[in-house]
């Protein structure tokens, strides 16, 4: 579709994001939510559905889902209630889901989401809590291509969804409104967030209008969006879908439809339901949620540094860039890492030069998180010490960290074991003036003005002493004896 038929319209995107909250329990019941145990195992008759059996509400989910309603900047109402959400498919055993409805944990959030150098607000119209659905698998079976099977494991693990405000008007701003909550999730602690598992899944509702028009088109919602990645090329798919539908005098249908990843496209999945479809009332087996302002006031003092917060605190304590705070705080593992380190000692500009550059190369090729790096902080304190106080030169330095992340050793006994220390004054003279000898022709350069030979010297001086001199003693050496 050519640029200028995109540009006559405007999309409209709202997303709904479900996350597994971090409890050892399901919402309403005892059974693990533990992840990738054997089919059908963390089940019980309240989860399952069976008659006489009365689900009891799980304390720390409810405390975990306040705090994530306080970090997204959401009221939290004094008085909240379940309700049953009807509707029969085969992963819902009870023939309904626990949601809430008319009367939600919290409402009017917001959140803020990096945009072109500037920042944007993202309205958060609702956040409440519901029990999950049990798994279909429609794959990996010697029969599935007739049958599908259930795993009930994930049934009533507890969940709550975050609906968004129609704010979002790109794919690229679904995209980091979906990436900076997920980081602010992942902070507060209320989940692992993680997409492969399932514990952070997201739909989006999408429509089209001509530029200028204040009514809404008509949407539809896409799901089997669990990757950042399959968000934004859904999005352009059914963007442009959509744009081609009315380009050709069609009427856009409210539907709800699959992102195909094989093939690359969304796909009709059913009519989009109204709420009435679902026939809601009121959870009869559960008491209403009562949530006191001394509840509230208890979760928001023990709620941890943000990643805004932290990232203007590096600022003005560390005096580290912009960009280099905004890496650092990724992720909170990382950031309290970068922190460990310069507590034990290690400058912060040296610090937040060699996590990024050495440490996170190093993981990233190593396959492993930042929690599971084999240098501890204060291990690489010591090492940017040895660095800065000229025991060791910066590309001596690399290679010792290298052997630190291969054993686990710290950077002292490297250093001594390798005998890799800077060398004395006389040896550098010493290395000086054997380059300057052997190579008349590259002083005569230098002294007729050609200042970039300057750098061919500093390299065999190097080079000769194995990396091991001090570059600022080279540099002073070779100067004087050039002059």
């Amino acid at each position: 579709m050519s640029p200028g038929i995109l540009a006559r319209y405007e999309p409209v995107i709202g997303l709904e994001v479900h996350l597994q909250l971090r409890t050892g329990t399901k919402l309403f019941c005892a059974c693990s939510t533990r992840f990738g145990d054997p089919p059908n195992k963390n089940t019980c008759p309240v989860c399952l559905g069976l008659p006489g059996a009365l689900p009891v509400l799980n304390r720390g989910a409810l405390d975990l889902a306040i705090r994530a309603a306080l970090a997204l900047h959401a009221t939290v109402h004094e008085r909240s209630r379940f309700a049953r959400k009807n509707y029969f498919y085969p992963d819902l055993p009870k023939g309904y889901q626990i949601s809430m409805y008319e009367m939600p944990l919290a409402t009017a959030g917001w959140l803020e989401i990096p945009l072109d150098g500037a920042t944007k607000r993202i309205g958060i119209t609702r956040l409440h809590m519901e029990d999950d659905a049990a798994k279909n698998l429609h794959e990996g079976f010697p029969d599935s291509d007739r049958n599908s099977y259930i795993d009930y494991n994930r049934c009533g693990v507890p969940l709550v969804e975050i609906v968004s405000e129609p704010d979002i008007r790109s794919p690229e701003e679904a995209y980091a409104y979906l990436t900076t909550l997920k980081q602010v999730l992942e902070y507060t602690g209320v989940s692992d967030c993680n997409m492969e598992e399932g514990s952070l899944r997201c739909d989006a509702n999408v429509s089209v209008r001509r530029r200028g028009e204040d009514k809404f088109g008509t949407k539809a919602e896409v799901k089997n969006l669990n990757s950042f990645r399959y968000l934004q090329h859904a999005l352009e798919y059914e963007i442009e879908r959509q744009i081609g539908v009315l380009e050709s005098s069609g009427r856009v249908e409210q539907e709800t439809r699959l992102w195909s990843v094989a093939a690359g496209r969304t796909e009709p999945m059913r009519s989009k339901e109204f709420a009435h479809d679902y026939r809601y009332f009121p959870e009869p087996d559960l008491l209403p949620v009562h949530v006191s302002e001394a509840l509230k006031a208890e979760i928001l003092s023990k709620m941890p540094e943000l990643p805004d917060a932290k990232r203007a605190r590096f600022l003005r304590e560390f005096q580290i860039t912009p960009y280099d705070a905004g890496v650092l705080t990724t992720t909170r593992a990382l950031a309290d890492y970068f922190e460990a380190a310069v507590n034990a000692g290690a400058p912060p500009k040296s610090a937040a030069n060699w996590i990024q550059t050495e440490l996170l190369r190093r993981l990233n090729d190593a396959g492993k998180e930042i929690a599971e790096s084999p240098i501890a902080p204060a291990a690489l304190a010591e090492l940017l010490r040895i660095i800065e106080r000229g025991q060791i030169t910066g590309a001596s330095g690399k290679k010792v960290f290298a052997k630190m992340f291969e054993t686990g050793d710290p950077a002292s006994k490297i250093v001594a074991a390798e005998s890799i220390g800077q060398i004395s004054e006389a040896e550098i003279e010493r290395a000086c003036r054997e380059v300057v000898e052997k190579n008349p022709d590259n002083v005569a350069k230098y002294k007729a003005g050609n200042d970039g030979v300057f750098k061919f010297f500093v390299g065999q001086v190097m080079r000769a002493t194995r990396g091991q001199a001090s570059p600022q003693l080279v540099n002073g050496t070779l100067k004087r004896l050039l002059s």
